[in-house]
């Protein structure tokens, strides 16, 4: 418990220090900017991973799992951020407002991405071919990624955007910075909360792919959550980033689906689970293994995008 009260006080801290420090102005950062702040939430992302193994003794197999679901996690979110720019550009939210709109929807997907895993977690240690159950859907979700369509997701049709307009009454027009307004002594909400609340949906689709993948590496809750936690919370200086070069990295796509396949076959293989007259092996390689296949995959898929590049960027739908 006390580890949970500490990484949550950390949390706190580091939303805190986003707004006061980094983020103090409302404009939308350079590219110079954005690169040195994702490269800080990079560091302070990967010296979590350190104090897991100095101060929490976790060892170096907790470390390993830790480095691991965060680089999962922040290789997959690549997808995420590009859907963001979507539906940011849908609800033609100004530049010097996204950040405010990514942060607060950031802090819900934190406390759903909470609830998950756990919910995950649960139901592995409860039911062994959960495992199994997983890993074909890493399987599905890595052959739909290559597959994705050329066209770029239409946000009016998405399904959280059809159920937020559905329930919430909401203002027209801009308001500013303001997530709700009255208007004629009614309280509505405006485009900017819709906007917010579509992203914290929409990131919860994404999860359905990226916190199986952690848990193909890691079954120890604190781990999970806090590589996903660790990854999400740099997640902002990224859009910022890669909108303005994500048209250079066109073999990304091919990288996380054999990242996604990869993990798949690891919970698949890894599975103690009887079927009947079928039984899996219950093999589980090393997490030193995951680790190096994920680098090396990703580096390969950042090389193959310089050297082979498409002439045009598959784009995946969301919905």
């Amino acid at each position: 418990m006390v580890r949970w009260i500490a990484f949550a006080l950390f949390v706190l801290a580091l939303l805190a220090f986003d707004l006061i420090v980094l983020n103090r102005k409302h404009e939308a950062p350079s590219l110079k900017k954005a690169a040195l702040q994702t490269l800080l939430w990079i560091t302070i992302g990967l010296t979590v991973g350190v104090g897991l193994f100095v101060f929490l003794e976790y060892g170096v197999e907790g470390v390993q799992q830790y480095l691991a679901g965060y680089s999962i996690e922040y290789s997959l979110s690549v997808d995420n951020v590009f859907v963001w720019s979507l539906i940011l550009g849908f609800f033609a939210v100004p530049k010097e407002y996204r950040h405010a709109v990514l942060f607060w929807g950031i802090i819900g997907t934190l406390v759903l991405r909470f609830v998950f895993i756990f919910a995950g977690v649960a139901l592995i240690e409860r039911f062994a071919l959960v495992t199994v159950g997983l890993g074909i859907l890493l399987f599905i979700s890595a052959i739909k990624l290559v597959a994705g369509s050329d066209e770029e997701p239409d946000v009016s049709k998405m399904r959280s955007y059809r159920l937020v307009a559905k329930i919430l009454p909401v203002a027209k027009g801009q308001h500013s910075q303001k997530f709700f307004v009255r208007v004629n002594g009614k309280i509505l909400a405006t485009q900017l909360f819709v906007c917010m609340v579509v992203i914290t949906l929409v990131d919860m689709l994404f999860a359905v792919d990226s916190v199986p993948a952690v848990l193909g590496v890691s079954h120890d809750p604190f781990i999970v959550f806090t590589s996903n936690a660790m990854a999400i919370m740099g997640l902002r200086s990224l859009f910022f980033l890669f909108d303005e070069v994500k048209d250079k990295f066109t073999r990304l796509n091919e990288g996380l689906a054999i990242i996604l396949a990869g993990v798949g076959v690891k919970m698949i293989i890894a599975s103690d689970a009887g079927l009947g007259l079928f039984h899996l092996p219950g093999i589980d390689p090393p997490t030193w293994i995951s680790l190096a296949f994920i680098t090396v995959v990703l580096a390969g898929s950042v090389a193959a995008s310089r050297w082979f590049p498409e002439k045009e960027k598959k784009k995946g739908a969301a919905s």
